[in-house]
Parts: structure tokens; C-alpha cells; sequence
């Protein structure tokens, strides 16, 4: 599959500047929502520099040594620009996930310079991109530029919830991250949701406030 067909498709009708944006983050029960968004500049991506990402795809069918990988050589690429935005658990519960999600790929596409002619984003159609932009299902498999702000988004997030594990080790956030695991509902059910769960979400809004709340 060639990984640059859509980014090709936005060239060859006279957009320059392309950025991808991906999210990670919008089902667990607990931690935040992350948006990323990756643009490579065009001239060098195109004369061989796209060979040094080959295998970078979605990052969900990537193993977690290979996601740090391409994670550590994107934050090092010299033709790389990144916009990253966390949209923690009080955002989340009062606008809703939806708009928490639309509010981090906003502010993350916004970090890009100068400002992308076009954002490729993963799923569905996205409100509030200050730019022009073209939702692909499933586009993490199918667009570099995509893929590698699912990379970004990833492992930024798991990184966050590692955090949070050693804030709270009772909930076993470094193991699930967050996701609604058996281990995860029967921790919050023991010991109540602590202040990074949302509290919107079900069964988390179920369960009492625990005294892990600080």
C-alpha cells in the first residue's frame, strides 16, 4: 500500500502542507484524551525520506517497542513538525468526549508552522480544525502522515497513564491504561473513582468519589 497516496492526491491538487491528526484515548474510563498532528515537509518526504518510516502504520497493530521506535525518530526527524494537546478528565466530563476530542485535534493541528493547506484525519469528520481538512476511515493504515500522529497521540497518552499509575497503583493504569478491563471496573468498584476517571462515563458514574481523589 502506498502510504502517501492521499498526501499525493493533496499535492497534485495544488495543497502544499499537509498535517495528519489522530486521537488516542476517546474510550477508556480514566486519564485524558490526546491529539496529535504530524505535517513532513514535502521535498524530502518525496526524494527519499520516507524510507527511514517504512513499517510505520496504525499504531494499534503496532507492538509497544516499535510504537517508541517510530515515536523517538519522529520527535528527532529533521523534516518533522509536531502539535500535540491533552484534554484532561475535567474538560472531558463537562463538554462531553466528542467535543474534547474536536478541542485537542484543534489545538494540536494549531501548534503546526506555518499553517497546513490541509489536515488528513483519521474516522470521521472533525468541527473546528483551523484549517481545511478530509476525514479518511481508517486513515492510520492508509496515510504516513496520519499514522504517525496515531503515534505520537499513543504513546503520549501511555506514557501519561503510566504517570497516573504511580499516582494511583491501586486502578492499574500502566497494565490497561485506562480501558474499561474487568481488573479496571472491579479496582473502581473497591475503591471508588478516583479524580482522574470520568466521571460521565459509565460505570464510573455508578461508584461514589473515593478518598484517592488528590
Amino acid at each position: 500500500m502506498d502510504m502517501l497516496r492521499y498526501e499525493k492526491e493533496a499535492w497534485q491538487s495544488g495543497l502544499f502542507f499537509i498535517t495528519g491528526v489522530d486521537e488516542a484515548g476517546r474510550g477508556p474510563l480514566a486519564g485524558p484524551v490526546v491529539a496529535a498532528a504530524v505535517a513532513f515537509d514535502r521535498e524530502p518526504l518525496e526524494n527519499g525520506g520516507a524510507e527511514a518510516f517504512s513499517g510505520l502504520t496504525d499504531s494499534k497493530v503496532l507492538s509497544a517497542r516499535r510504537r517508541e521506535f517510530f515515536y523517538e525518530q519522529l520527535r528527532n526527524c529533521g523534516f518533522v513538525c509536531i502539535g500535540c494537546a491533552v484534554i484532561g478528565t475535567d474538560i472531558i466530563d463537562e463538554i462531553n468526549i466528542l467535543q474534547a476530542t474536536w478541542k485537542a485535534m484543534a489545538e494540536a493541528v494549531a501548534q503546526i508552522s506555518p499553517k497546513p493547506d490541509l489536515a488528513l484525519v483519521d474516522g470521521n469528520p472533525v468541527r473546528g480544525l483551523p484549517c481545511k481538512s478530509r476525514s479518511i476511515v481508517k486513515g492510520d493504515a492508509q496515510s504516513l502522515s496520519i499514522a504517525a500522529a496515531s503515534i505520537i497521540a499513543k504513546v503520549t497518552r501511555d506514557r501519561l497513564m503510566v504517570e497516573l499509575d504511580a499516582q494511583f497503583p491501586q486502578y492499574g493504569f500502566a497494565q490497561h491504561k485506562g480501558y474499561g478491563t474487568a481488573a479496571h471496573i472491579e479496582a473502581i468498584r473497591r475503591h471508588g473513582p478516583a479524580s482522574c476517571h470520568r466521571k460521565t462515563f459509565r460505570p464510573v458514574s455508578e461508584y461514589k468519589q473515593s478518598n484517592f481523589c488528590f
